[in-house]
């Protein structure tokens, strides 16, 4: 099975080459690695530019948010499965998408997801936080649940039927995704292991206006997919992120 993997950047040329470079130590070999650039003017392209030769498909254009740009990488993909590894971001080691792609090739399933570890934007050696996602129960939806996005592998035929990154949404489109498979029903699997790590301070938690707005998203994801809110849905999502801190 061959696996694409999509990046997003713009202006990331102090994070991405870490990024880059995680995707091209993979030892599974059947990978498709696509960059959707937002037409960064920092040296991010020049980086780029090193690993051309590795690089399935690089396109650098203005888009209309990170969103849209993950759009743009998921038409392009031409892979069985497809994942997100945005600039931010890196791989804990070169096994992860081997990891990934066994539990694929191994188990009748359309998503996997995994754990993620949380570091210090400034110094990467330095842990945050650590997120085990647990076990997937479609009753823990309703507590503002959702899997790790950096570590949601999905095949590109669940794409295909259900459809991408709604647009309407500027900072909890992931989670609206997610929710949107999850609730059709999807077959998920749990890879109770780290394979993602993260630098704290992401798009959604940029402000407290930022934080908000991500929380009404959230609420309107249930609404758009035709589910009544659950009650107390913001809070108890925040109350079980506060285990991670432990």
């Amino acid at each position: 099975m061959k696996i694409s993997l999509i990046t997003i950047s713009y202006n990331s040329a102090k994070t991405i080459e870490k990024t880059i470079q995680s995707v091209l130590s993979q030892t599974y070999t059947d990978i498709e690695y696509i960059i959707i650039d937002g037409a960064s003017t920092d040296g991010t392209l020049k980086i780029f530019n090193k690993y051309k030769d590795k690089i399935s498909k690089i396109i650098s254009e203005k888009d209309k948010g990170i969103y849209d740009a993950m759009n743009k990488g998921i038409s392009l993909a031409t892979g069985d499965v497809v994942g997100i590894i945005n600039s931010d971001d890196f791989y804990i080691d070169e096994f992860s998408i081997a990891k990934v792609m066994d539990c694929f090739e191994n188990n009748k399933v359309d998503a996997c997801y995994a754990n993620l570890e949380y570091l210090n934007r400034e110094n990467i050696d330095k842990k945050v936080r650590s997120w085990r996602a647990g076990e997937y129960d479609q009753k823990k939806l309703s507590s503002g649940w959702a899997p790790p996005h950096p570590t949601f592998f999905v095949k590109k035929e669940i794409y295909e039927k259900y459809g991408k990154f709604n647009l309407d949404f500027k900072i909890a489109a992931d989670y609206e995704l997610m929710l949107r498979f999850l609730i059709k029903g999807i077959n998920i699997v749990y890879i109770n292991e780290n394979l993602v790590c993260m630098r704290e301070g992401g798009h959604s938690a940029k402000s407290v206006a930022q934080r908000i707005k991500g929380w009404q998203e959230i609420r309107k994801s249930w609404q758009v997919n035709n589910r009544q809110v659950p009650k107390c849905l913001i809070f108890r999502r925040i109350l079980s992120k506060l285990s991670q801190y432990i």
